[in-house]
């Protein structure tokens, strides 16, 4: 069934493509015919005109072959051969680009699995948004009741950060690391938390940017994530020269 689907789709796709084509090959043979048949009877006139002695016998040799040489041209035109060979060209490329794309498809698609329709997809989605934030939920509550000097404390911090930012709610991953922060400074941590704060503020902010210069200057050499840093180090820099 999918086939049949992918064959009426690129039918579909190509119509207008194909009507074009088809249009212009028609176009460019009735053109020609015209031309052809005009230059005939442009030679029956003059040979008319002769036989009546309208024109002279040199007039009329000198009248045939110029009409001869333009019938010459209109059926040794390039549009006669040339456009002949474009359209198939273009026929031939209108019938592969089906294929093709079938063959890219099954590059990394799988025909055989079965549609997904958006409502279930979106119902899924919120059930796990559900889950999540219910999962948020007691996790604050455990932490909230964590003594100042536990050091699980610390971890429940992290673990919350982890959680935001995997949902994209930056603004609540960059208060849960800033808490972790205060407990115990870390480069990639303070990283992290001065990216939560320029995506939240979509800039890096004064807090973001001395976030970032304390990573940076605490970092070591071979951290992965230090030319990133100082991508929004400059970033931020710039941002307060041209405020």
């Amino acid at each position: 069934m999918i086939w049949l689907s992918i064959a009426l789709l690129s039918l579909l796709a190509l119509a207008p493509a194909c009507a074009t084509l088809w249009k212009r090959t028609r176009t460019v043979r009735d053109e020609r015919s015209a031309a052809l048949a005009l230059h005939e009877a442009q030679l029956a006139e003059v040979d008319r005109d002769l036989t009546i002695g309208l024109i002279a016998p040199a007039e009329h040799e000198i009248a045939r072959l110029e009409i001869q040489r333009r019938i010459l041209a209109a059926d040794k035109a390039p549009s006669s051969a040339d456009n002949s060979r474009a359209a198939t060209v273009g026929w031939i490329g209108l019938g592969l680009a089906p294929v093709l794309a079938v063959g890219l498809y099954l590059t990394n698609g799988v025909p055989s699995l079965p549609a997904q329709p958006l409502g279930p997809r979106l119902a899924a989605e919120h059930m796990q948004d559900t889950k999540n934030d219910m999962l948020v939920a007691r996790l604050k509550q455990t932490l909230a009741t964590l003594p100042p000097g536990d050091p699980a404390l610390r971890q429940g911090y992290l673990l919350l950060g982890q959680v935001e930012a995997s949902r994209e709610h930056y603004a609540e991953a960059a208060d849960a690391w800033n808490h972790a922060l205060d407990m115990g400074f870390d480069a990639e941590l303070a990283a992290r938390t001065a990216e939560a704060i320029t995506r939240t503020n979509h800039q890096v902010t004064p807090q973001a940017l001395a976030l970032f210069r304390k990573a940076l200057d605490t970092a070591p050499q071979d951290a992965t994530w230090r030319s990133a840093v100082q991508a929004r180090i400059a970033q931020g820099e710039h941002d307060q020269d041209n405020p």
